[in-house]
């Protein structure tokens, strides 16, 4: 880590080792032990303050992107920006669990005229579990949108296969147009799709012999992505690894949106496991 690194909470135990950052309460790392990583970042570039790395399981809220009417800004929200406050990290002999904490005392946008709070909690081990909580403290109902934007390391994105979307009706943000998946998702050049479905997900990798399934909660869509071969070299900490990611998220976003009503706290929950081929 260099001097304008963000600090971090490292996890180590007998089933993996891992790390969240407090700037955006990003999970950089879990790496399971015997296993590769799991989590993408790039090999040599480093995570620095201030500028959020397309890397880890970024957290997107209260918009995705630049949200459903295509004007807010920074993209997908200010709170993966933001200095969250560490409420509690406990260790056991598998790992460990960190837990996160941002309000709108600590950090706030003008596009953004809600109290709220946030807690993010990774729990770590031979599994990997993260939820990020909504609690709307006013007196008036908001809507968000949100999503755990994991960053899933791979061996070449263009032999992997994303099973469990057959048959769901996804948005192709490329292209514009809504369509219906037929088999499993293979990744031909750019891909950015948000598929309506709740269902487990798994992304199979001949390369590093591995499943990763990616079950959630309270989330209504999976948004898959990969920059491919035109724009992902654009990109300065993803450049020419882009074949060595991709990013399967879950999400409430477009027509999934979550309204969140007084006093109300809504969940979602991310879990992602590793089985050999």
């Amino acid at each position: 880590m260099t001097d304008d690194a963000p600090s971090s909470h490292p996890v180590s135990g007998a089933g993996c080792t891992g790390e969240v950052l407090d700037e955006g309460a990003l999970v950089l790392r879990w790496h399971p032990r015997g296993a590769e990583p799991v989590l993408f970042s790039h090999p040599t570039l480093p995570v620095r303050s201030g500028t959020p790395p397309h890397a880890g399981i970024p957290v997107c809220w209260p918009w995705f992107g630049p949200g459903r009417a295509q004007d807010k800004a920074p993209s997908h929200g200010w709170v993966r920006w933001a200095r969250w406050r560490l409420l509690e990290q406990s260790a056991d002999a598998d790992g460990g669990t960190v837990r996160m904490g941002l309000t709108s005392k600590d950090s706030g946008s003008l596009q953004w005229p809600h109290a709220y709070r946030l807690e993010l909690v990774a729990r770590m081990g031979r599994e990997l579990e993260v939820s990020l909580s909504t609690t709307n403290p006013g007196r008036e109902p908001f809507v968000v949108e949100e999503a755990l934007h994991a960053y899933l390391a791979v061996g070449d994105v263009r032999r992997v296969s994303v099973g469990g979307l057959d048959g769901v009706r996804f948005h192709d943000k490329v292209a514009g147009v809504d369509r219906v998946q037929e088999g499993d998702l293979v990744l031909d050049g750019e891909t950015d799709r948000v598929y309506r479905s709740d269902a487990p997900v798994t992304v199979t990798d001949p390369v590093l012999g591995r499943r990763l399934r990616i079950e959630t909660t309270g989330a209504a869509d999976r948004v898959v992505w990969n920059p491919g071969p035109d724009k992902g070299p654009g990109i300065p900490d993803i450049g020419d690894e882009w074949p060595h990611f991709v990013c399967v998220e879950a999400a409430n976003v477009l027509a999934d949106v979550v309204t969140v009503g007084p006093g109300e706290t809504r969940t979602m929950t991310y879990r992602l496991s590793v089985e050999d081929l």
